[in-house]
């Protein structure tokens, strides 16, 4: 196995806020009374040094992240070739989606999975490949109703018009891009698989269904038991409370993610989300309203870094 130096949040934030410059405050402190799990918030940002032979894709999928969400936090880095012992951010905190805690949580303009299990059992988290323009997965709930390994394709014919060489079944193995498991959802046609093809998790890139790594969907699989409720949300922007202190999570809207890709660089400006967003900040900050900094507020809102961002001041600073 490759030997990479990987640091803790506590040895990261400078390193953070010079490569980002977001002005923003520290991200928690995983060894903070109450731990990584408690409030809002799972997991802790992180940093490692890249290999010689290191693409951004191959760091992504070594520490469960989706294609858009690892450039999107490493904006300036050549995502092919990082170079040997460029420090990376591993963007592997996340505020938890404002939805009901229970069963599984699809957020769609994330690209991220999230599984809330029976009581006393941690959240986990995997990220997503979900549908290209024009090929949306619906929102809405639903649940799963069965599961299947070693699942058979039976392309559609909306897309056996587009590729009319696909043959009408397609059998487990290499060629199936449903990979090893699939969890079938009670909306026809769609459905959580695996893939044949792991370069397009965190990407939108499939049909409208919802693809996992390899090893993530294999470990999904075995966790969701038939009749697990499904929630699919689209919030590009999340909001949450940890130890005491309130942090926003922006990721790029459709287009915009469509843009970091082709450029490198988010260039256009997508407010849709923002009344909501400045809404539910304000809501959620409550009797703390008058310790929100807007400039770190707009700065996260703009760069869209899908980095957890602490947006209350010490009760000891003026309001920005």
């Amino acid at each position: 196995m490759r030997r990479r130096t990987a640091f803790t949040i506590a040895a990261t934030l400078a390193a953070w806020l010079a490569v980002a410059a977001t002005g923003a405050h520290a991200a928690p402190d995983p060894e903070a009374e109450g731990g990584p799990h408690s409030g809002d918030m799972i997991g802790e940002l992180r940093l490692v040094a890249a290999a010689h032979e290191d693409t951004l894709l191959d760091l992504a999928r070594a520490n469960g992240l989706g294609y858009v969400e690892i450039i999107a936090a490493n904006r300036g880095i050549d995502p092919w070739v990082p170079g040997e012992s460029t420090a990376v951010v591993l963007p592997t905190a996340h505020v938890l989606p404002d939805a009901e805690r229970a069963g599984l949580v699809v957020n769609l303009a994330e690209h991220r999975l999230y599984y809330f299990g029976p009581p006393g059992t941690e959240p986990v988290t995997f990220p997503l490949g979900v549908g290209m323009e024009g090929w949306s997965t619906p929102l809405g709930t639903t649940e799963i109703v069965r599961k299947k390994e070693k699942p058979t394709w039976f392309p559609p014919e909306s897309i056996r018009a587009k590729k009319p060489d696909l043959p009408k079944v397609v059998p487990p193995g290499p060629h199936n891009p449903l990979g090893s498991h699939a969890l079938y959802f009670g909306w026809p046609s769609y459905l959580i698989h695996g893939t044949n093809r792991p370069w397009g998790i965190g990407r939108r890139v499939s049909h409208g269904c919802i693809r996992l790594y390899p090893e993530d969907i294999a470990l999904l699989y075995e966790l969701v038991p038939v009749g697990t409720p499904v929630q699919v949300i689209s919030q590009a922007i999340k909001i949450g409370w940890y130890e005491g202190e309130l942090y926003v999570e922006a990721h790029p809207e459709s287009g915009q993610a469509d843009e970091l890709e082709s450029t490198g660089e988010i260039r256009s400006v997508d407010a849709r989300s923002h009344a909501d967003a400045l809404y539910r900040i304000t809501s959620l900050a409550g009797a703390d309203q008058d310790r929100l900094d807007w400039h770190v507020i707009r700065r996260a809102f703009e760069e869209r870094s899908g980095i957890p961002v602490r947006v209350t001041l010490d009760r000891t600073e003026p309001s920005a």
